[in-house]
């Protein structure tokens, strides 16, 4: 049963409730070995945080900020200052020092912690630039500190300055005056245009998030769940905080690259994830079926078949499977389904939401088949996370992102857009009255910039009003949609359409580079880079027959006639991608304009 309070009050409930029950399995900086951490020690050292922060001179609703990957230490620092009334302004672990820079001095923060060396290195470089900027705070213990340095101090000397809790009763009093109209989070958005903007998250917000979420998300005590995503990042944030108040188990995975292992080391039943993580599971899984036997194929052809009527034509639509269908299922299900489900760690899986991106239907179908339950749903970080998601026992719709949350009203306005408004919807953006201004309809609606609309009470995207493209010939393309349908080939890692007031659509593909060279050796095609191979012709009409293929259910003027492919990958340090790995358009658009203009050449 979900334990509801004041966020600043959380850890603390939680180990009234569970005591010497163990919290969290996590990893320590450079370490191999899982560590346990019970509920009682999180909030003794949430404690210390709280005391140590007053010792550093913090004040209610001042900033902190915290520039680290996920760790157990990321979560003590937020919940300390959150002890204290203290703002917590998270930052992404691959942040630039440009980044860092301004939005330290757009929310002027007063401390920063930072996880490991490359963080407290851009820290260090731009703290002069900083004048609120006080002291940096390091997580990892390993970390070399420049030898100037005289404001720096690791996260275990920051923590013996709330040692034995000597300022406790005024952490105690700033506990009862904390209220549901103090700021807990400046979230940046990550932006795929001009400078990120400081969303404000209210403590009411994350209560009403919560209580909303505990209404139609069905996670407990039993289950553990991992956190993957960048804690940074609103969907994982709100996760985290939403599986800690259920007494979940909870798995930090500090390494992204690493959550495979984790995953069959830690066995989660729960984990939030984007639509990518689950593109790259069906590539995975249909590369192994492929290179499989003809026996083997068959088997697992049939075990999916079977998968997909009893969860899809079935379960999604609350349909009871017929006696002949149940005994199938529970046959492919105990053992060619529960084998695939095993190699990805999942041995009790109970559930996996997903947002951030479109899902491909075919991945969705997929997933669900082999007896996962991916939980679609769709959020913003204004919106606190969720807004709607597949709910238990209500069917759902292959396509959708599922039912509104308790409290929330959704209306499509204008040019189909999602407008929202409810108790998690965020008041605005930190010290941005003009954008304030845009963001709002004058009946008080949030402009999400999503296009839509709802269809026997579920919500259904259908673009980015701002992705829009207009070809040259007046045919509106959404570049979302199409690329969500071709990621999902093995051979595809990223992509990004072209189409803007050109006479048709053409792609910048950059390939899954392992399989893609394997094929190139099986067909006798020799390379001696990346360059080469990309720029092979069999090669590229390999590709482009592929596509063709994924794309026949498109209209003509929708579909690609053109490819390049990109011997490298899109990259944040070029500007081509955002902290939450969305493309920016402009910056790809910029950097690749040669090869652009070269396929729309007469």
């Amino acid at each position: 049963m979900q334990t509801r309070c004041h966020i600043s009050l959380l850890p603390h409930k939680q180990a009234e409730k569970y005591g010497e029950r163990e919290a969290f399995t996590y990893k320590e900086f450079g370490g191999e070995s899982w560590k346990k951490m019970t509920y009682n020690r999180f909030s003794q050292l949430v404690k210390q945080a709280s005391n140590a922060l007053l010792n550093l001179g913090m004040k209610p609703q001042e900033s902190v900020g915290v520039f680290a990957q996920n760790c157990i230490e990321y979560l003590v620092s937020d919940f300390g200052a959150y002890g204290i009334r203290v703002v917590s302004v998270p930052f992404y672990a691959t942040s630039s020092e440009q980044q860092i820079q301004y939005i330290v001095n757009d929310s002027s923060v007063r401390i920063l912690f930072v996880g490991e060396q490359e963080q407290y290195d851009k820290a260090h470089r731009i703290f002069a630039l900083c004048p609120t900027l006080e002291r940096i705070v390091v997580f990892d213990r390993s970390v070399r500190m420049n030898v100037n340095d005289s404001v720096s101090i690791y996260f275990d000397d920051f923590l013996n300055m709330g040692k034995d809790l000597p300022r406790q009763s005024e952490v105690e009093t700033l506990w009862a005056e904390a209220n549901d109209d103090d700021l807990c989070n400046i979230l940046y958005t990550s932006g795929t245009t001009g400078d990120s903007k400081g969303v404000m998250l209210s403590y009411g917000q994350y209560a009403a998030a919560m209580k909303a979420n505990d209404e139609v998300v069905p996670i407990g005590e039993s289950d553990r769940t991992i956190s993957f995503l960048p804690v940074t990042h609103i969907f994982e944030r709100g996760f985290c905080y939403l599986s800690f108040s259920e007494g979940c188990h909870i798995i930090i995975n500090t390494n992204p690259h690493d959550i495979q292992d984790s995953m069959r080391e830690t066995n989660p039943t729960c984990m939030a994830a984007v639509p990518r993580f689950w593109e790259k599971v069906y590539q995975a899984v249909m590369a192994k079926i492929e290179a499989a036997g003809p026996m083997k194929q068959k088997l697992f052809k049939y075990a999916l078949e079977v998968g997909r009527r009893y969860n899809i034509d079935c379960v999604s639509r609350r349909k009871t499977p017929s006696p002949l269908l149940a005994m199938k299922y529970k046959m492919v299900d105990s053992t060619i389904l529960k084998i695939v489900r095993q190699q990805l760690g999942l041995v009790k899986p109970n559930l996996f939401p997903t947002a951030g991106a479109t899902v491909s239907p075919e991945v969705e179908r997929f997933i669900h088949s082999i007896g996962i339950n991916i939980v679609v749903g769709y959020g913003l970080t204004e919106s606190l996370a969720t807004v709607t998601c597949d709910r238990e026992n209500m069917p759902y719709t292959i396509g959708s992102v599922g039912r509104p949350i308790n409290g929330i009203d959704i209306k499509i306005g204008e040019n189909n857009e999602v407008l929202l408004k409810g108790p998690t919807i965020t008041k605005g953006y930190y010290k941005r009255d003009a954008a304030n201004a845009e963001a709002f309809t004058a009946d008080g609606y949030f402009r999400t910039g999503d296009a839509g609309y709802i269809k026997d009470g579920e919500l259904f995207l259908t673009d980015r009003i701002k992705d829009l493209f207009k070809t040259s010939n007046g045919k509106y393309i959404a570049p979302q949609m199409i690329e969500s349908m071709l990621l999902v080939d093995k051979y595809i890692d990223q992509m990004a359409t072209v189409a803007n007031e050109r006479k048709f659509v053409s792609a910048l593909i950059v390939p899954q580079f392992q399989l893609l060279e394997e094929w190139a050796r099986d067909n006798g095609i020799e390379c001696a880079d990346r360059e080469a191979l990309c720029a092979h012709p069999r090669v590229c009409d390999m590709i482009m027959e592929r596509i063709k293929t994924l794309q026949q259910t498109l209209a003509p003027y929708e579909q690609i006639k053109k490819i390049t492919l990109i011997p490298r990958n899109f990259s944040m340090e070029a500007g081509e991608l955002t902290n939450t790995l969305k493309i920016r358009r402009t910056e790809i658009y910029k950097n690749f304009s040669s090869l652009i203009d070269r396929m729309y050449e007469e």
